[in-house]
C-alpha cells in the first residue's frame, strides 16, 4: 500500500507542477529556439519552388524611420465597422490603432479591447506594408484619401478604404477592405506604371511591436512574440530575445507571419503561391519587427499590377482562424497534448452551442469525461476500497513485525495474493486520466471564447481567478473528503503528507482560472460519489465474506 500511495502522490504532484509551470509561462515552451529557426530555414529554403530572383536574405533594405524608431505621423483616417474601430495613418497607410468592439479591455470591462496601438506608451503595435524599388512608396511615404472617416452602414457587407500615392508617372493605390463579421482584412496594392520603362517592385508586410507591453506580470507572465507557419515547418513561435540572437530567414511559397499574444493574434497572409522571405529585425533596444517580403513580376509601361494580401487581426476564435488561413488555428497552442485537447474543445464548443453558458458546458463536459472513464475509475476505486478494508489487518501486521520491514513486506504480499488484490490497481486509472486533465487545462487556459464569459453569481469571467476564492476552497474541501475515503497509510509520515496534501495543492488553485477550478470541483464531486458507492459495496461484500467464513468455521466445529 505504501508503494501505491507513493505512486499516486507522485502522479498528482507532477500534474499540479506541470500545470503551474504552464500557467507561469502560458505557452512559452513552444518558443522557437535559435537552432530550430536555423533548421526551419534550411528545410523551407530547400523546399521552395525557386529562389531565383528572391529578395535578399537580410531585411536591411527596408526603411526603418529613424535611429530611435519613432513612427512618423501625418493624418488619421478613422474607420468603423461592426467589429472594428480602426485608425489608418496617411504616412505609409499603416494600421496604427485597432479597437475590437466585441471584446472588453482586460482591466476595464466597460471599455473595448485595443489590440493595435501606437499612442499608449510603452506600447507600439502596428501593421505596416510598403513597396521597394523605383522610388515606390514605403511605410514612410505619405498617401492621400478622399475622406477622413469611413462607416460601415447597416446591411453593408464590406467597406473599402482607398489610399493613393503618385510620383514620376507611377500611381499606387492601397486598398483596405473590411468585411462584416470577419477579422481578416483585405489589403491590396494596385500599381500602375505610367513610365516608359518596366519596374520590378518588392512588396513587404510587417508587424512592429515593443518588448514591454502585453507581457503580463512577474507572477503571471504571458507569452508575446513572433509566430510563423509554413507547410514544411508547421507552426512556430519566436521570442523577441531569439529574434535578437538569430534573425528569422526563411524562403517559401506559402504560409504567414504574425505577432502572438494571449487570446489574440495578428498575421500577414500574402497571396497564395507568391514566393516570400520571412524576416525579423531588431529596430531599437525595445522595438522589433517580423515580416514577409516578395519580389513581384515586372510591370511593363502602361500596365497595372494588383497585389492581394490579407491581415488577420483579432481574437483567436477557432472557426475564424480556420476559415482564414491554413495553420492559423495553431496559434491557439495546446502544447504537446493537441491531439487530445482539440477534440475536447470541439466537444465543449458543441455543448456550449446548446446550453449558451460556458460554465454549464464545462460541467456537462466533465460529466461526459467522467462517464467515459467510469469503468476504469470504478476499477481503481475498487482496488482502493479493498485496500481500505485491509487497513486494520495491515495495521495489526505493522504492530506485529515492528521495524522489520522485510517481514512486513513479505506478509503484505502474501495477504494481497490471498485476497486477490493488486495494490497498484488504483494507480493506473489515475495515470490514464492525467493527460486528459492537462489537455483540458490547455483548452480552458487558451480559449478566448472563455475570456470574460460569465458562469453565474460572482463568477463573471471563467478565464480569471475566482475573486472570492470560493471555488478553490470548495475544491480543497472535496480533496479532503476524498482523502478520508481512501485507505489510511500505515506509515505515519505518509499519513501526514496525505493529510496536508489537499491543503497545499489547494493553494495552487487560488491562481488558476475559475473555469479550470470548476472542472476539477465537479470532477471531484463525481469522483466522491462514485468512490463512496464503491466503498459501500466493497464493505458490504467484505461483511458477507466475514459472515460466511464465520458460519463455515462454526459449522466445521459443530
Amino acid at each position: 500500500m505504501d508503494t501505491r500511495r507513493l505512486v499516486l502522490f507522485v502522479i498528482f504532484s507532477m500534474s499540479i507542477l506541470m500545470l503551474w509551470d504552464a500557467w507561469q509561462r502560458q505557452h512559452a515552451p513552444a518558443e522557437a529556439t535559435i537552432s530550430q529557426v536555423a533548421a526551419d530555414s534550411a528545410a523551407v529554403n530547400q523546399s521552395a519552388v525557386s529562389t531565383a530572383g528572391a529578395p535578399a536574405a537580410s531585411p536591411s533594405d527596408l526603411p526603418i524611420g529613424n535611429a530611435d524608431y519613432k513612427l512618423l505621423s501625418g493624418q488619421r483616417i478613422q474607420v468603423t465597422t461592426d467589429l472594428f474601430k480602426a485608425d489608418i495613418e496617411t504616412v505609409g497607410g499603416d494600421l496604427r490603432r485597432l479597437e475590437l468592439l466585441k471584446h472588453r479591455a482586460s482591466d476595464d470591462e466597460k471599455a473595448n479591447f485595443v489590440l493595435l496601438d501606437d499612442a499608449a506608451k510603452p506600447m507600439v503595435y502596428v501593421a505596416q506594408t510598403g513597396l521597394i524599388g523605383a522610388d515606390l512608396p514605403t511605410h514612410n511615404s505619405t498617401f492621400t484619401s478622399s475622406a477622413s472617416s469611413y462607416q460601415m452602414a447597416d446591411g453593408q457587407d464590406s467597406l473599402a478604404v482607398r489610399l493613393s500615392w503618385a510620383n514620376n508617372g507611377v500611381t499606387v493605390d492601397k486598398i483596405y477592405t473590411f468585411h462584416r463579421n470577419r477579422y481578416d482584412i483585405d489589403v491590396n496594392y494596385e500599381i500602375k506604371n505610367g513610365t516608359a520603362v518596366a519596374i520590378a517592385p518588392t512588396v513587404y508586410y510587417q508587424i512592429v511591436h515593443d518588448i514591454e507591453s502585453n507581457q503580463g506580470s512577474k507572477v503571471m507572465p504571458v507569452f508575446t512574440g513572433g509566430s510563423y507557419y509554413t507547410e514544411a515547418t508547421k507552426f512556430k513561435k519566436l521570442a523577441f530575445k531569439d529574434m535578437a540572437k538569430e534573425p528569422l530567414n526563411i524562403t517559401t511559397n506559402n504560409g504567414w507571419v504574425g505577432l502572438l499574444q494571449h487570446y489574440f493574434v495578428s498575421a500577414w497572409i500574402p497571396k497564395d503561391g507568391l514566393e516570400r522571405k520571412f524576416y525579423t529585425e531588431k529596430l531599437s533596444d525595445k522595438i522589433y519587427r517580423i515580416g514577409t517580403k516578395s519580389t513581384l513580376s515586372a510591370i511593363a509601361p502602361g500596365a497595372t499590377l494588383t497585389v492581394p494580401a490579407r491581415l488577420f487581426s483579432g481574437p483567436q476564435t477557432k472557426h475564424d482562424l480556420k476559415a482564414t488561413a491554413p495553420g492559423l488555428e495553431y496559434t491557439v497552442d495546446y502544447g504537446w497534448l493537441t491531439v487530445i485537447a482539440s477534440p475536447l474543445f470541439w466537444l465543449l464548443d458543441k455543448i456550449h452551442s446548446l446550453v449558451k453558458n460556458w460554465g454549464v458546458a464545462i460541467i456537462l463536459l466533465t460529466i461526459l469525461i467522467k462517464a467515459a472513464f467510469f469503468k476504469l475509475s470504478a476499477s481503481g476505486y475498487r482496488s482502493m476500497a479493498q485496500m481500505r478494508e485491509l487497513a486494520p489487518r495491515l495495521q495489526s501486521m505493522k504492530e506485529k513485525f515492528g521495524d522489520d520491514r522485510q517481514k512486513m513486506q513479505m506478509a503484505m504480499m502474501d495477504l494481497y495474493k490471498k485476497e486477490k488484490i493488486n495494490p497498484m490497481g488504483g494507480c493506473f486509472p489515475i495515470l490514464i486520466q492525467v493527460p486528459v486533465f492537462i489537455a483540458l487545462y490547455w483548452v480552458l487556459l487558451g480559449s478566448v471564447e472563455l475570456r470574460h464569459a460569465p458562469f453565474f453569481g460572482w463568477i463573471k469571467d471563467l478565464s480569471a481567478i475566482d475573486p472570492y476564492y470560493i471555488l478553490p476552497i470548495l475544491m480543497g474541501s472535496t480533496m479532503i473528503i476524498q482523502t478520508k475515503l481512501n485507505p489510511k497509510p500505515t506509515d505515519p509520515m505518509q499519513a501526514k503528507i496525505m493529510t496536508w496534501m489537499p491543503v497545499v495543492f489547494s493553494v495552487f488553485f487560488f491562481f488558476f482560472p475559475a473555469g479550470l477550478v470548476l472542472y476539477w470541483l465537479v470532477n471531484n464531486v463525481l469522483s466522491i460519489a462514485q468512490q463512496w458507492y464503491v466503498n459501500k459495496m466493497i464493505h458490504a461484500e467484505s461483511l458477507l465474506k466475514k459472515q460466511g467464513n464465520h458460519h463455515h468455521k462454526n459449522t466445521g466445529e459443530h
